[in-house]
């Protein structure tokens, strides 16, 4: 199983980003896919998740500026960020966790991580 995130980069305070994820070896249907950031100095944070029936779920700190989505034709998931705040630079990762059916439910795969830095 692969998970590659693309998408980060540089970008100027107020500014938007689209991250997406793209998962391969996976029976993307059966995974809740979430994304998760990590700052230099803080503790992992969950942003956001879309289970596989499409049930999403945000932070409270981050409702109305980001937004998940999932293609399960494309087996991609992605996160757009707008309104972009210094605060939001971190290394954002993507994440599978089996959701459906009971030869999925133990399974938890990791993308390796995408920078964004925003910049004031």
């Amino acid at each position: 199983v692969q998970l590659v995130e693309s998408g980060g980069g540089v970008v100027q305070a107020g500014g938007s980003l689209r991250l997406s994820c793209a998962a391969s070896q996976i029976a993307f249907g059966l995974y809740t896919f979430s994304w998760h950031r990590l700052a230099p100095g803080q503790q992992r944070e969950l942003v956001a998740r879309i289970s596989h029936r499409g049930s999403i779920w945000y932070a409270d700190s981050l409702k109305g500026r980001f937004a998940i989505s999932r293609d399960d034709a494309k087996k991609t998931v992605a996160l757009q960020m707008n309104s972009l705040e210094p605060d939001d630079t971190a290394v954002y990762y993507c994440r599978a966790q089996g959701s459906l059916g009971v030869s999925v439910l133990r399974n938890d795969y990791w993308g390796r991580g995408t920078q964004v830095t925003v910049s004031s």
